[in-house]
């Protein structure tokens, strides 16, 4: 039997911080009324001349010195993005030109929060048919620049960042079980509804959410999913040692950290200093996690997300 392992992780946050004592300076909020509501003090701003493969150039190489991976050895590289460099060619295509990883398949795909999850699923079933021996997977976003920044219920919200793993092939089981779901019946919720045509611009580009909605579905919805997941692997909340949310709201995460009885100390949290990442925040917190020294091999962690679409997913991994 051929397994996927993670062998190494990788993150990347721009320079730039941006505290919410700033954005009360141009808008009508406060960093009391954020935080009390998100659990969010701060993001990071990707700089003018940076792109989302720039983000993800620098988490993957870090996941590939992590795994002691040489580029030229990636078979498969999968990128998960809302915001891509360009409408095409993919930033998958854009970043293994900037790792002279040549030849073999990349692509991007697009579940918006719930991106690392597919991207996830996908590099491993790549790798247990035996497609792919070595994956990169990476979460990597710049949503400061679909955000309205007049618009104090979104603009708080979300920053800038990304994260890589790389999926080796191993005899030891380490992806365990996925479970992925979609409904666009809810896509009004959480939508960038803007396209691009004839030269222009159709529709608004910038972000839209139904705060309240999206809040009570993604509670229950993340705890449905996690507990599934579990089930798949006839495994119980106890055998759990981490759990790697979504970084969106605290209140979810506690939510979720709730159903499955784990204590607090116990969920990966990067949401203060780091904000909704989108793509990159579940990879951004692991690989948090797994250079303090939280996270140790032989760990079960629960990785799991959902975005936009909506789409949403968990992920069982021993480490």
């Amino acid at each position: 039997m051929i397994y996927a392992r993670i062998a190494g992780t990788g993150s990347y946050l721009p320079e730039q911080v941006l505290t919410n004592a700033e954005i009360a300076q141009r808008l009508d909020t406060s960093d009391e009324w954020i935080v009390s509501r998100t659990g969010i003090r701060a993001r990071h701003i990707a700089a003018p001349e940076q792109k989302t493969s720039d983000l993800a150039l620098i988490a993957s190489q870090r996941a590939l010195e992590a795994a002691g991976v040489q580029a030229a050895d990636i078979d498969l590289i999968v990128v998960a993005t809302s915001t891509p460099d360009m409408i095409f060619p993919s930033s998958a295509c854009i970043l293994q030109a900037k790792l002279g990883a040549h030849g073999c398949p990349a692509f991007d795909v697009q579940a918006v929060c719930a991106g690392f999850i597919y991207a996830l699923a996908t590099a491993n079933a790549y790798i247990r048919s035996g497609m792919a021996r070595t994956a990169l997977v990476v979460g990597a976003e710049i949503f400061s620049r679909i955000l309205d920044w007049n618009d104090r219920t979104t603009c708080v919200l979300f920053g800038d960042g990304a994260g890589a793993a790389v999926l080796t092939a191993s005899e030891e089981p380490g992806i365990l079980g996925v479970e992925l779901n979609a409904d666009g019946r809810h896509q009004p919720m959480l939508n960038v509804p803007a396209q691009v045509a004839n030269g222009e611009i159709i529709g608004t580009p910038y972000l839209h959410m139904d705060g309240g909605a999206v809040f009570k579905f993604a509670v229950k919805t993340l705890s449905d999913c996690a507990s599934k997941a579990l089930a798949a692997q006839n495994m119980s909340h106890e055998q759990l040692d981490w759990l790697v949310p979504h970084q969106a709201n605290v209140r979810i995460i506690e939510s979720t950290a709730k159903h499955l009885h784990l204590p607090m100390d116990k969920v990966v949290l990067t949401l203060p200093e780091q904000g909704n990442t989108s793509a990159a925040s579940i990879p951004l917190a692991l690989d948090v996690a797994v250079r303090d020294g939280r996270i140790q091999p032989g760990h079960t962690v629960m990785l799991e997300g959902i975005g936009g679409g909506f789409a949403w997913g968990a992920a069982l991994v021993k480490m």
